[in-house]
């Protein structure tokens, strides 16, 4: 069971992954050409931007977290690394729906919108897919890095629990 969970995580974040580097590119490519201007250009590239993201790489990014989800769940996952891991990929949620914007306001033609550049979401993206791909592969030893952390990050200040309500 574990193992077909696994394999869905792996499919399904290989085709957000996809897509987060494909939809700059489309973005690029399409959304600044000159044949953009005519109606059947801008045609395509509505159908191709808005199916892209809504009917492959957004149902690929919900399956991905949900069977990452499980995936914690099931393997009682409680790792710092992990969390560093869950940090990077809400960055990728982050410049997924970033693009989502983009593309949106790309699509109602919203006359003189000017595209921002999808170099920053590309680079962004990549940078996050790699930091994740890293934690998950080297599963680093953060607790000596938390350790190095300043004091007043570490200890609760102001409401603290009493010592025999902190739950085990």
């Amino acid at each position: 069971m574990i193992a077909l969970i696994k394999a869905v995580h792996i499919a399904a974040l290989a085709i957000w992954c996809a897509g987060l580097i494909a939809l700059p590119v489309i973005l690029q490519a399409y959304g600044r050409s000159p044949a953009v201007h005519t109606q059947p250009g801008f045609a395509t590239f509505r159908l191709l931007s808005h199916h892209a993201y809504t009917r492959l790489v957004t149902p690929a990014a919900v399956i991905a977290i949900a069977a990452g989800t499980a995936l914690i769940f099931l393997e009682h996952l409680r790792a710092p690394w992990l969390w560093a891991k869950l940090a990077a990929v809400a960055g990728m949620v982050l410049v997924h729906a970033w693009l989502g914007h983009v593309i949106a306001q790309a699509g109602e033609g919203a006359g003189g919108y000017r595209l921002p550049s999808p170099l920053p979401a590309l680079l962004g993206a990549l940078a996050l897919m790699a930091a994740t791909l890293w934690l998950v592969l080297a599963k680093p030893d953060l607790v000596g890095w938390i350790a190095t952390l300043p004091d007043w990050l570490l200890q609760p200040r102001g409401r603290e629990l009493a010592p025999s309500l902190v739950p085990i």
